[in-house]
């Protein structure tokens, strides 16, 4: 993949998902000005990539950071290539909420059982 094709494409999150990163930054005492949720790839199964998220204050020099209702969202470039085109939703089912990804670089899984695109709900 060149340097080309990943600034072509993008990532993006709903707009529920980024009312839940604003829900977190309120209770934190974090503005979102000065703070982005960090998304990366933190391992791979046969159902898929399975996701991190986390706050940060400070973006490297090397992260790739996509804009979305109000706010940031930094990806690094080591996982830029694995998620590129992918949204981040926040979805409830069953009672329980979670953030998810959905990646349309992923292979429908044929041997999982398991939804490893789920992050859970908390950051």
């Amino acid at each position: 993949m060149t340097l080309d094709s990943i600034n072509t494409k993008t990532i993006t999150i709903t707009e529920e998902a980024a009312k839940a990163v604003l829900g977190i930054f309120k209770d934190k005492e974090l503005d979102a000005e000065n703070n982005y949720l960090r998304v990366y790839i933190s391992g791979q199964g046969c159902s898929g990539y399975q996701y991190g998220l986390g706050i940060e204050k400070e973006k490297r020099e090397s992260d790739f950071v996509f804009e979305g209702h109000g706010v940031k969202v930094l990806v690094d470039d080591s996982s830029i290539e694995y998620m590129n085109g992918s949204s981040i939703d926040f979805v409830t089912m069953d009672g329980q909420s979670g953030f998810k990804v959905e990646n349309p670089n992923v292979a429908a899984s044929t041997c999982g059982t398991g939804d490893s695109s789920s992050c859970g709900g908390s950051c």
